[in-house]
């Protein structure tokens, strides 16, 4: 049988805070928009156009926490994922529905927060980092002293979780966590 690959990567700007809500089982589910945009200049007009693309996003268990306690609209993040698509039939019109989402298994928040907070107001910690969370289960936050630690596999499917250090602190010293495009193979 051939292999196949469902894989989304996305850097954008949270659209919407995250809504979150609980299955029957207790399950956390989150949903909220990222929106993404591609440029290019109109050789016709010699003008730059600009297209936005809007994502719905669902992330499930501890993701979807620390989605609602960390993003909010307009926050610049990097979602990895897989896509899929649901049916079904609308209970007006009786015509078939489709809805195509980006279930999350990855959130890294790209920035650091502002002043104002985002989620973390009155927490009681010094946590001024970003959080990469991989659906994990352990803590979304750690104080301000700790440092990035290697990634570790735990039992629910390789979830994983670490906390980023914001720009404003100096440089990072993992190579991991530096992306430059000009790297890039293509």
């Amino acid at each position: 049988m051939a292999r196949s690959l469902n894989k989304v990567m996305i850097i954008g700007r949270v659209g919407r805070d995250p809504e979150m809500k609980f299955t029957p089982g207790g399950e956390a589910v989150a949903n909220f928009s990222v929106a993404t945009s591609r440029s290019w200049l109109d050789q016709s007009t010699n003008e730059r156009r600009e297209v936005t693309e809007w994502h719905n996003i669902v992330a499930w268990r501890r993701l979807a926490e620390t989605c609602k306690e960390f993003l909010t609209k307009g926050r610049l993040v990097y979602i990895e994922g897989r896509l899929e698509t649901r049916s079904w039939d609308d209970r007006e019109t009786g015509k078939k529905m489709y809805r195509t989402e980006v279930i999350a298994d990855e959130m890294n928040i790209l920035e650091p927060r502002s002043d104002g907070g985002s989620g973390t107001q009155g927490r009681g910690d010094d946590f001024d980092g970003d959080v990469e969370d991989r659906g994990s289960r352990r803590p979304a936050a750690a104080p301000r002293s700790a440092r990035p630690s290697e990634p570790t596999r735990s039992g629910d499917g390789g979830a994983r979780l670490r906390v980023v250090p914001s720009p404003a602190r100096g440089p990072v010293d993992d190579p991991d966590q530096h992306l430059d495009l000009d790297d890039a193979p293509f």
